[in-house]
């Protein structure tokens, strides 16, 4: 079932992409979720190619046009599946005046996307990010993922609470080219205070049975940043999450 998992490159911030190589391969990983800024690291492409990894997702915080072709780019020439960003903030502008600044600065790009054969995507995120993301319920995201043509990263740590979360999901699984997974343990106010699958409240197993029931046919990305990971340790922590992953999968069918 490791075959459709990735762990993403933030997971292992700081580690240069030979080093990450290792963990890898001691994971048992063949898809990568990269971050751009390492779709410049020498060595990447050659990295790829002989050890058989695929690129599945680079994300990206958007910041102009300009940039993001540069990244879709990159993303191509890495053999990348997709691109999901942030949206960049807001600042004094309402939410509808953001969406529609941000989907004409992408259209070009929508268009240079899909010719280079890479998916485009928004990520949910929380409003402690407000300032380099406004959407930020899983229903904001793709309503306008909807208005800039583009798919949906769901990362279910922040989007789990929502009320109908099925319903949220139903719509958005058209769309969704990603789906991000880890835990929360109520009462951690320990930022960003994820935890391993499996060892919070988060309602993991239902959603992705959903998913898959709906179509859901890419991988899932394992996100795992803050305290309780540090504490356990990065490594050890995404090797339980892999195993608890895996094995749900292996219970699902999938």
């Amino acid at each position: 079932m490791r075959g459709r998992l990735s762990v993403h490159s933030v997971t292992f911030l700081g580690t240069p992409v030979a080093e990450q190589h290792a963990i890898w391969r001691a994971l048992g990983l063949t898809r990568l979720s990269l971050i751009d800024s390492q779709l410049t690291e020498p060595g990447l492409r050659q990295l790829i190619e002989h050890n058989g990894y695929t690129v599945d997702t680079v994300y990206h915080l958007f910041e102009s046009g300009a940039g993001l072709s540069r990244v879709i780019e990159s993303a191509a020439a890495v053999g990348a599946r997709v691109v999901y960003m942030l949206t960049g903030g807001r600042a004094e502008l309402s939410w509808e005046h953001a969406a529609e600044r941000f989907c004409e600065a992408v259209a070009p790009c929508v268009n240079a996307a899909r010719q280079a054969g890479v998916a485009l995507a928004i990520e949910n995120a929380s409003a402690l990010y407000a300032d380099i993301h406004f959407a930020h319920t899983l229903r904001d995201t793709t309503a306008l993922a909807e208005m800039a043509g583009v798919g949906v990263c769901v990362d279910l740590f922040h989007c789990w609470a929502e009320a109908d979360l099925a319903g949220l999901l139903d719509r958005a699984l058209p769309r969704t080219v990603q789906i991000q997974l880890s835990d929360y343990v109520l009462g951690d106010r320990a930022l960003p205070a994820r935890a391993v699958p499996g060892d919070g409240a988060i309602p993991i197993e239902p959603f992705v049975r959903q998913a898959l029931e709906g179509g859901y046919a890419h991988g899932f990305d394992l996100e795992l940043i803050g305290p309780r990971i540090e504490v356990e340790g990065r490594v050890e922590a995404t090797r339980r999450a892999c195993e608890a992953v895996s094995a749900m999968l292996e219970r699902l069918g999938a």
